[in-house]
């Protein structure tokens, strides 16, 4: 049965495409052969083989001969001339692997510095999503005496990592007068907010030698160089420090404070000294202490002293000055702080979902009583109605605030024959699907995505379709998640394996949408998936893990058997049980536990009792957080689509979240 399905799936991907099907002109095993001889090739480095297999793809017209001759090509790159190139281009226009092939190109002639070159092959560049190529064509652009320094600061501002584009552009712009020493010294904090010590020295660099060995010594031994060498006297020294700290902040935030509060505070600048407080405000937000939200306070005093200038402190700085005052404002005193730090937001991030919720909730908790509190209410339920739907965690929740039904979204129109007669004669659709069936998932969801360039909602929704009918469920929901209007919840949600999910929750007590949701968030309905520390299947169980499971429900446990669909479905769920059962039924909780492990929910439920959204929103761990939130509202969606009902998110949610009750049992020992 697999190997027709396999055989299915190989033959569909040839349809469509301009070339001849490859089981026509040549036998399946020899295409096969050509793919292996590459792989293997292209493993080994071997360039003379891998030549040979490009040649034989091409002559054989091999569906997957454009990619062959991409990794040919590519081990031979720094050799390569713009007519190796250009002729690369004109073999294989409009493909995944000529633009693919073009951002690698662009690399390589930004470090060449072959700027004529560059500037000319730049606007092909369709996908244009790596911020060192865009350093590069900047620094073209500045080269023919174009103005790019407000897009130059911008995008070097936001690379975390130097790389050679970024520091270069940085480095010609700095001595060009187009970027600023206030500039670097703003790099430099940002960088040590974020721990990115090389970006750090390269920043330094630009200041002199001495910042950079300054910069390199509170590296290398932080607390003597707080005890020995930190001063306030000059900015510039001032300016050492106030990265001192900031590094030091992120080790231990109470450490940092106590420095500010016996010796700092009163000499830095009040900018530096705002940046300080920030940095230790995130930090001990991120650690979820009760002071963090006093810190972000004593930072906001510092820069209310600047005439209203707003600080540039970063994205991530803001949101949890926003999640401090949640966490702190049991006695209802921090939703000020709340609207103030989604204020000082950008547009973009304040219009996320999550800041209108929280801010729609700030203005309802700070509105006077009676009518004259009415005007801001109203401006509170409009927020929530803006971002109210069914479909994503704070839309939810925002709709039933407001206490409005959730219907779901009605079916889309059938798809006609020509629509999905169009999706399944797509060229890099195809390449996808045989790139995915050959056990190269991540060059086909590359291929994939690149190919739904440009889609409309119909065609989006036939190509889910397509990904849908192959059973390739990560790429049917991901593309049918891209429509804008038509949704299609049958594509979004699907539910393969019904009858073994639900068999092996109900058999032992679990919700089989909460299983459905979780499984749809950790491996997408991929059978074969694998994560970067090891776990595998449809519930993505690390071996460790399974073997603790398997001994403690008495099954027999083999390494190979976890990629067995059933066995690996028997032993998510029952571990699953096992941990919702520990956090006494938390399904917030529990998912947090699944995802991060059990201590750390146990440490992160400590302190007050919470509201249950605010605890989900403080979660230290983006993944974790953004993981719980979408596997409850997938289990909502799920409930309701299993059983035609409308469920509240409320209720999977939980009301509060705080410390186990002392009546609770010892938690379990859980791995």
């Amino acid at each position: 049965m697999r190997n027709r399905f396999k055989l299915r799936v190989y033959e569909a991907g040839l349809k469509g495409l301009a070339l001849c099907a490859v089981l026509l002109c040549a036998p399946l095993a020899q295409a096969q052969d050509v793919l292996e001889q590459a792989r293997k090739a292209l493993a080994a480095k071997d360039r003379k083989a891998l030549a040979s297999a490009r040649d034989a793809a091409v002559n054989q017209q091999h569906p997957l001969a454009s990619w062959i001759a991409y990794w040919e090509i590519g081990q031979r790159l720094s050799e390569a001339t713009q007519a190796d190139l250009d002729a690369f281009y004109a073999q294989w226009p409009g493909t995944y692997v000529e633009d693919r092939l073009r951002n690698d190109w662009l690399l390589e002639l930004g470090r060449r510095r072959d700027w004529k070159n560059l500037a000319t092959d730049f606007p092909r560049f369709r996908m244009n999503d790596d911020r060192e190529v865009t350093c590069y064509a900047l620094l073209t652009e500045h080269l023919a005496g174009r103005n790019v320094k407000v897009a130059a600061r911008s995008n070097w501002l936001a690379q975390r990592e130097m790389d050679d584009g970024c520091n270069l552009l940085a480095t010609t712009l700095f001595e060009a007068k187009q970027l600023t020493t206030a500039d670097v010294w703003l790099k430099l904090r940002l960088t040590m907010e974020n721990n990115r010590p090389r970006a750090a020295r390269q920043a330094a660099a630009l200041l002199g030698k001495p910042i950079e060995l300054a910069v390199a010594d509170m590296q290398d031994s932080l607390a003597r160089y707080l005890a020995r060498k930190a001063s306030t006297t000059g900015r510039t020294h001032a300016e050492l420090t106030t990265l001192a700290l900031i590094r030091q902040a992120s080790a231990e935030p109470e450490t940092a404070a106590e420095l500010m509060r016996t010796r700092f505070e009163a000499k830095l600048p009040a900018e530096l000294n705002a940046w300080v407080w920030a940095q230790v405000g995130k930090q001990a937000a991120f650690k979820l202490l009760p002071e963090a939200a006093g810190y972000y306070e004593r930072a906001l005093a510092a820069q209310a002293t600047q005439r209203n200038k707003e600080p540039e402190w970063s994205g991530d700085t803001l949101a949890w000055l926003v999640r401090s005052a949640l966490r702190a404002d049991q006695g209802a005193s921090r939703w000020p702080l709340v609207m103030r730090g989604i204020t000082m937001m950008g547009e973009k991030d304040a219009g996320d979902s999550t800041w209108v919720y929280w801010r729609a909730r700030a203005l309802m908790a700070t509105a006077d009583a009676g009518e004259h509190g009415e005007p801001q209410r109203n401006l509170a339920r409009g927020l929530l109605q803006g971002i109210a739907s069914p479909l994503h965690f704070y839309g939810r929740l925002a709709s039933e605030d407001l206490g409005l039904a959730q219907p779901l979204p009605p079916s889309p129109l059938a798809l006609s024959a020509a629509e999905r007669a169009a999706a399944a004669a797509h060229p890099g659709l195809n390449r996808s699907l045989l790139l995915i069936n050959q056990g190269l998932r991540s060059e086909g969801v590359r291929e994939w995505n690149f190919s739904l360039r440009g889609m409309g909602d119909r065609e989006l929704l036939a190509a889910a379709q397509l990904a849908c009918d192959r059973e390739v469920w990560d790429r049917c929901i991901n593309t049918s998640e891209r429509t804008r209007d038509a949704i299609d919840l049958a594509q979004r949600f699907p539910t393969p394996f019904r009858n073994e999910v639900l068999s092996k929750a109900r058999e032992i007590g679990l919700d089989p949408a909460y299983v459905y949701g979780l499984i749809r968030q950790e491996s997408r309905f991929v059978m074969d998936a694998q994560s970067h520390v090891g776990a595998s299947g449809l519930m993505q169980v690390m071996p460790s893990t399974a073997r603790w499971v398997a001994k403690k429900t008495g099954l027999d446990y083999k390494p190979e058997a976890l990629s067995d669909r059933d066995f690996n479905l028997k032993l998510g769920t029952r571990y699953l049980k096992l941990v919702l059962d520990d956090f006494g039924g938390s399904m917030a909780m529990a998912a947090a536990a699944y995802n991060a492990g059990p201590s750390r929910p146990r440490r992160w439920r400590e302190g007050s009792l919470q509201d249950a959204a605010v605890w989900a929103e403080n979660i230290p761990f983006n993944e974790t957080r953004d993981y719980v939130k979408k596997v409850l509202t997938n289990a909502t969606l799920y409930a309701q689509l299993l059983g035609g009902q409308p469920t509240s998110l409320r209720s999977r949610l939980g009301r509060q979240i705080g410390p186990r009750e002392t009546t609770a049992a010892a938690p379990a020992d859980l791995p």
